[in-house]
């Protein structure tokens, strides 16, 4: 997942809040909780970024805690909260 482009579905919208934000599937209806700022700056940057590790690294996330956050993010992908991008293709990595 490190090095694929991902994006936040275009069915879910983010609503700030103090411990970080609710995110809701409009299609699915769904509510998850985004209890860590820097996993919503992440989850917003997924979109900007041309890989996931471009958005964790741009939203200040140490890479030793990638993984931690790579788990949320397969979470919020099962939830079809965020999605692969096609419009984007990863960089090849040895």
């Amino acid at each position: 997942m490190l090095d694929e482009a991902w994006a936040l579905s275009p069915s879910v919208a983010l609503r700030p809040e103090p411990f970080g934000a609710l995110a809701y599937h409009f299609g699915n209806r769904k509510l998850t909780f985004l209890k860590r700022p820097e996993l919503v700056a992440a989850v917003r940057a997924l979109g900007e970024q041309p890989t996931v590790r471009a958005a964790l690294q741009a939203a200040g996330v140490a890479e030793q805690r990638h993984p931690a956050f790579v788990a949320a993010l397969h979470e919020l992908a099962a939830g079809d909260m965020i999605a692969r991008r096609a419009d984007a293709t990863a960089p090849d990595h040895p």
